[in-house]
C-alpha cells in the first residue's frame, strides 16, 4: 500500500506555517489617518468640553433621580400608551437613572474615540509563556497607554468623570430603603415572611382561570399550578404581588403506593399533593415535573426535589426541602388547606434557620 501525499511550494521551500500555506494573502498594513483632535488643537478642548458636559449632566441626572424618590408618591401613576397605568415614580427613576448611566457610558466612548490614541498595534500569535524582557515590555507599554489616555492631562475630563462616578452609587444606596420599612405597630418581617395566605377551609384554585379544582380535575400524572381563593382581591388591596408570591403552590398526583414519606402525616388527599411553586434556593418559580421519578427541577440553578419523599433535595444548591401544604376537600368535594405551610416558603433568610 502507498500513501499518497502532496507537499505545498512553500513547504517545498522549507517555509512552514506562513499565511501562503493558510491559504491567506498577506494584508497591507492600513494606514493611519490623524483625527482633526489630533492636529487641532481647538478641536481637541471642544471634545474635552464635550465629554466633561456628559459627565457634568450625567451628575445632575442622578440628583433629580434622588430629588424624585424623595418627592413622588409611590402610589401616584401615569398613562402610558401600549404599558397603560404604570407607576410615577417608577417612570421618572428609571428615565434620569438611566439617563446619568448613559451619559457616562457616551461619555467614554467620545473620550477614547476623540481624545485617546487610536493607532492599531499588531502583535504576531506566540508560545503562551512570556519571556522577562516581555513582561517588562508590558508593563511599559501599560505605563505608556495610561499616559497616553490623558487621564492625567486632561483634568476637566478626570475631574468630571470622578465627579460622576462618585454620584453614581447614590441612588442605589437611596433605593436600599425600599427594603424595609417597619411602621408602627406591624408585624416583623419574620412575621410576614412566615404567614400566606393559605389557612383552614381556603379552596384552591388554578392559577388563571380562578376556579375552584376539584380532585377528579388531576389525573395521575398530572400538574396544576393554582394559588388561594381570592388572591385577586388581596393583590388588588395591596397593590402588589406579595401574597400571590407567597401563596403559589403546585398540585401533583401520583398513586398513593409511591409515596414515600411526607413533612406530616395524612398531608395528601389521595395521592394528590400540594408543595409550594417557590425555590428554597434563591425563589425561583418552579413548574418542571417528570412523572415517572416524581422530581421537580428548578430551571434557574438545577435544584431537584423529590415530591414523592418530602420534597427532599436530591441535587444542587437548594438547601431545604420544598414547603408541603396540607390538603383535603371541602363539603363540596372541592380541595382545600387544612392550614398554612409549617415552615416559610421560598429562600432562607437571616431570622430562621437553613433546616
Amino acid at each position: 500500500m502507498t500513501e499518497l501525499t502532496s507537499t505545498s511550494p512553500s513547504q517545498e521551500d522549507g517555509h512552514e506555517n506562513t499565511p501562503a500555506k493558510l491559504g491567506h494573502s498577506p494584508v497591507a498594513p492600513i494606514p493611519h489617518r490623524l483625527r482633526v483632535t489630533d492636529t487641532d488643537p481647538k478641536a481637541a478642548r471642544r471634545a474635552e468640553r464635550q465629554v466633561a458636559s456628559m459627565f457634568t449632566l450625567s451628575m445632575v441626572f442622578i440628583i433629580l433621580a434622588v430629588i424624585a424618590y424623595a418627592t413622588i408618591d409611590k402610589f401616584a401613576t401615569i398613562y402610558i400608551p401600549v404599558l397603560g397605568e404604570v407607576g410615577t415614580s417608577n417612570v421618572v427613576l428609571g428615565l434620569t437613572f438611566g439617563i446619568a448611566v448613559f451619559l457616562i457610558g457616551a461619555g467614554a466612548i467620545q473620550w477614547a474615540k476623540k481624545l485617546m490614541p487610536d493607532v492599531e498595534v499588531v502583535q504576531e500569535r506566540h508560545d503562551m509563556v512570556s519571556e522577562k524582557s516581555d513582561d517588562q515590555l508590558a508593563a511599559a507599554q501599560y505605563e505608556r497607554g495610561k499616559d497616553e489616555s490623558g487621564f492625567a492631562r486632561y483634568k476637566l475630563i478626570r475631574r468630571s468623570l470622578l465627579g460622576a462616578l462618585a454620584l453614581f452609587p447614590i441612588p442605589l444606596v437611596v433605593v436600599l430603603r425600599d427594603l424595609w420599612i417597619t411602621p408602627a405597630d406591624s408585624p416583623s418581617p419574620t412575621e410576614i415572611l412566615s404567614e400566606t395566605l393559605w389557612t383552614s377551609g381556603k379552596r384552591i384554585v388554578s392559577d388563571g382561570t380562578y376556579v375552584p379544582v376539584r380532585p377528579e380535575d388531576l389525573p395521575v400524572g398530572g400538574l396544576v399550578s393554582a394559588l388561594p381563593e381570592g388572591i385577586m382581591e388581596v393583590q388588588e388591596e395591596e397593590h402588589n404581588m406579595n401574597a400571590r408570591g407567597k401563596a403559589t403552590i403546585i398540585l401533583v398526583r401520583m398513586d398513593p403506593d409511591q409515596i414515600r414519606s411526607q413533612q406530616g402525616e395524612g398531608w395528601d388527599y389521595n395521592g394528590i399533593l400540594a408543595y409550594s411553586k417557590i425555590c428554597t434556593h434563591v425563589g425561583c418559580p418552579i413548574a418542571l415535573y417528570e412523572q415517572r421519578t416524581h422530581h421537580l427541577l428548578c430551571p434557574c440553578h438545577q435544584s431537584t426535589f423529590d415530591l414523592a419523599d418530602s420534597g427532599a433535595v436530591i441535587f444542587g444548591p437548594a438547601a431545604r426541602n420544598m414547603p408541603q401544604l396540607p390538603i383535603s376537600v371541602d363539603e363540596e368535594g372541592y380541595l382545600i388547606a387544612t392550614q398554612d405551610f409549617a415552615q416559610p416558603v421560598g429562600p432562607s433568610f437571616w431570622e430562621r434557620d437553613r433546616t
